[in-house]
């Protein structure tokens, strides 16, 4: 009976080890999108200025979609890298935001005070759009080629070497 018992034992304690070590190994930062590879989402609402705006490809350009929002550590942490973004870019590709689940007398403020590197950004005080897109928190960055396909996304503040390479991905 003992002998018969460790052959039971030993194989699941060789698989718990192997899925241990995998866990160690990865990044528990990276949420996997089911979105990539798909088109973006069409999603209508309106701006920080209650202007009507489609959520998507801006001007035919591969597009960059930052969530952010006002009350977001993180999303200050990244709001530099996204002004150098905005200046280095601007040919190249569209910079929007969604800002969500935020008070917009405190997002305007943000942007007045800190900058506005977006060409606009959608109000989400529901969080309705975030729900749509997947979002798991603040900030989140969606690249999205010139075919309106999602290419990559980031779930954490970018750096300049992510939207760099966020930037190569999508651009010819």
């Amino acid at each position: 009976m003992t002998r018969s018992i460790w052959w039971v034992i030993i194989p699941v304690l060789v698989i718990l080890f192997v899925l241990l070590g995998y866990g160690l190994t990865s990044d528990p930062r990276h949420i996997p999108s089911p979105l990539i590879g798909k088109p973006f989402p069409q999603l209508q609402g309106v701006d920080l200025n209650g202007q009507p705006v489609n959520l998507g490809l801006v001007d035919d350009k591969p597009t960059i979609v930052n969530v952010w929002a006002s009350w977001c550590a993180a999303c200050r942490q990244e709001h530099e890298v996204l002004l150098r973004g905005a200046r280095r870019y601007t040919d190249t590709v569209s910079l929007v935001a969604v800002n969500y689940k935020d008070e917009l007398v405190n997002a305007k403020r943000w942007l007045r005070r800190l900058g506005d590197p977006y060409q606009w950004s959608l109000h989400d005080l529901s969080g309705r759009i975030g729900i749509e897109l997947g979002v798991y928190g603040v900030p989140e960055t969606f690249f999205i080629n010139r075919d309106g396909i999602i290419v990559e996304k980031i779930s954490a503040p970018l750096t300049d070497e992510k939207l760099a390479a966020g930037v190569a991905l999508i651009t010819p």
